[in-house]
């Protein structure tokens, strides 16, 4: 069963930084590409970043270009999405991907 456990959201303040970790099981995590999603609060779902299996290509919507960053660590079988320079608009709960299954997520909320 694949399992995927986000965490590492939270309160902060417009221009803050955040580190996201998804935690995977159930499945061989360095086969698979991995990606985050997020919903905002009346929103629907979507795309913010991409990572193939080995870690050597990344993508990114382009609301998050040069601000956030992707990345893997195939060992632990872990995922990350390193968020600087936040706005309000990047409040949502974010959410890992894969294999057509998403985590429980993980609030972020940007605010003064």
């Amino acid at each position: 069963e694949v399992q995927l456990v986000e965490s590492g959201g939270g309160l902060v303040q417009p221009g803050g930084s955040l580190r996201l970790s998804c935690a995977a099981s159930g499945f061989t995590f360095s086969s698979y590409p991995m990606s985050w999603v997020r919903q905002a609060p009346g929103k629907g779902l979507e795309w913010v970043s991409g990572i193939n299996s080995g870690g050597g290509t990344t993508s990114y919507a382009d609301f998050v270009k040069g601000r956030f960053t992707i990345s893997r660590d195939n060992a632990k079988n872990t995922l990350y999405l390193q968020m600087n320079s936040l706005t309000p608009e990047d409040t949502a709960a974010y959410y890992c991907r894969a294999l057509g299954t998403k985590g429980q997520g993980t609030q972020v909320t940007v605010s003064s």
